[in-house]
């Protein structure tokens, strides 16, 4: 079994934080009325994609009836529409949408992950959560060998990507680097960090992000990734 492979498993069957483990589960128990009868993951979400992408999606967190529905991270939800609409649109994915775990969705040299792998309530997650879920991806990015770009979907991935690439011996320049749309900082180590808002409904519907911002930021990151052809 590949390393890997043996995270994701150790993800899957976490039970660290009792809040989001009955968050999770209470969600699958009591769905909306659109969701009734489907079979709910209710499980941590482990990465999925290419495991020598040399682009990293790093978001927050699962949907309750999203990811924490289907399986997968972004997927069966009106953000993961937003996200593969983009990732396709720039060649990181083989389909515009996600609907369910066997939809024949394959990410192209990407990989997506998360700061957190649980639902939590109302999407925020107390400290000790991201504390205690922190050493997934800690671990992930030294798994991630081939990695040269990140897209940090939002400022608390933005800041826990930092937090992590820390942990991992990278030095994080002076001033350190500071979250916005479109920003984009090389570290020391060689990787290309790219700051995005999160395509959740919140921005999206209220204009403050717009698919051409959205997309712009995959341009810059397959513009990124063509200059160390």
């Amino acid at each position: 079994m590949s390393g890997l492979k043996r995270l994701n498993n150790k993800i899957i069957h976490c039970r660290l934080c009792p809040r989001l483990v009955r968050w999770r589960e209470a969600c699958a128990k009591q769905p909306p009325k659109r969701f009734r009868g489907m079979d709910y993951w209710a499980k941590p979400l482990a990465g999925f994609g290419d495991g020598m992408a040399r682009l990293l999606i790093v978001g927050l967190a699962p949907a309750a009836h999203g990811g924490n529905r289907t399986g997968r991270m972004f997927t069966g939800d009106r953000s993961g529409d937003w996200l593969y609409g983009a990732l396709y649109a720039a060649g990181f994915a083989n389909q515009p949408t996600s609907i369910q775990r066997n939809d024949g969705l394959e990410l192209i040299d990407c990989y997506i992950s998360a700061a957190v792998r649980c639902a939590p309530p109302d999407n925020k997650p107390s400290r000790i959560e991201f504390e205690r879920c922190r050493p997934y991806l800690v671990e992930e990015l030294q798994l991630l060998e081939s990695f040269r770009c990140v897209i940090a979907l939002g400022k608390i991935a933005f800041d826990s990507y930092l937090t992590a690439y820390h942990a991992n011996g990278g030095i994080i320049p002076k001033p350190r680097p500071k979250f916005g749309h479109g920003n984009t900082v090389k570290l020391p180590s060689g990787v290309t960090l790219i700051s995005s808002y999160h395509p959740s409904q919140q921005n999206t519907f209220t204009g403050k992000l717009t698919r051409t911002m959205f997309h712009d930021v995959f341009r810059n990151a397959r513009a990124v990734l063509s200059s160390e052809d």
